[in-house]
């Protein structure tokens, strides 16, 4: 059995760096999780008028209200099994700004034709996010959303092109320094670049057989769609 990332990623999995492929093979068949502690050198925010949005959806864990340099920063990758059975590996990051932490939220599972990951978003996972995964020439790690979904009881619908934002990650390691860096930046199509974050990060290991699933990593609410 491989991680779901591996599984959709296939052969070009094998293309990144050692380092990614131990950090995207976190998984139940693993049975490792990966906790990344770093700093991100630059948080930010797109104009004024974004950050009513931002505000919002930090409400449930999504999005990032505030900028900031020097920002330390928590990436907590834990795979489980959620209520439906399904492998979930949670994407938990924690910005610790001055005088209050704020988290950015996801669950990822394999989507149903195994060709993208479905990206649960927030505590209550009323967004769903198709993310693609590709091996770049040097190594590194890049994805890109496409499509996003709203749902909550019978509503799922697509979050229209003019509302919705894409989101583009880029992680590589540095051997220099022992490192993983990361860049990620989500723009809308018409109103530009909304938010966004890089830094770098130190990665441990632990087995999740024996330390399980800490309290709070898992959402309020399991949307069973994808």
């Amino acid at each position: 059995m491989m991680s779901i990332f591996r599984t959709v990623m296939g052969s070009d999995f094998d293309r990144l760096h050692p380092q990614l492929q131990r950090r995207f093979s976190v998984g139940l068949a693993s049975g490792e999780a990966c906790t990344g502690r770093g700093v991100m050198t630059r948080v930010w925010h797109g104009p004024a008028w974004v950050r009513p949005f931002l505000l919002l959806g930090a409400t449930r864990n999504i999005l990032l209200p505030r900028g900031g340099r020097n920002i330390p920063f928590t990436i907590e990758n834990v795979p489980y099994a959620d209520t439906f059975g399904r492998e979930t590996v949670t994407f938990v990051r924690t910005f610790h700004f001055p005088g209050r932490a704020h988290r950015f939220d996801a669950q990822m599972v394999l989507g149903p034709h195994a060709d993208r990951i479905v990206d649960y978003l927030g505590t209550h996972q009323h967004l769903a996010s198709d993310l693609y995964f590709r091996a770049e020439p040097d190594g590194s790690l890049l994805v890109r959303s496409g499509e996003h979904r709203f749902r909550e009881g019978p509503v799922d619908v697509r979050v229209p092109e003019l509302l919705g934002a894409t989101a583009e990650v880029r992680e590589s390691y540095d051997d220099a320094t022992d490192r993983f860096r990361i860049r990620v930046r989500v723009t809308n199509r018409r109103m530009g670049p909304l938010f966004g974050y890089e830094g770098s990060f130190t990665a441990t290991y632990t087995d999740v057989r024996r330390c399980g699933v800490r309290p709070g990593l898992r959402p309020v609410r399991e949307e069973p769609r994808v």
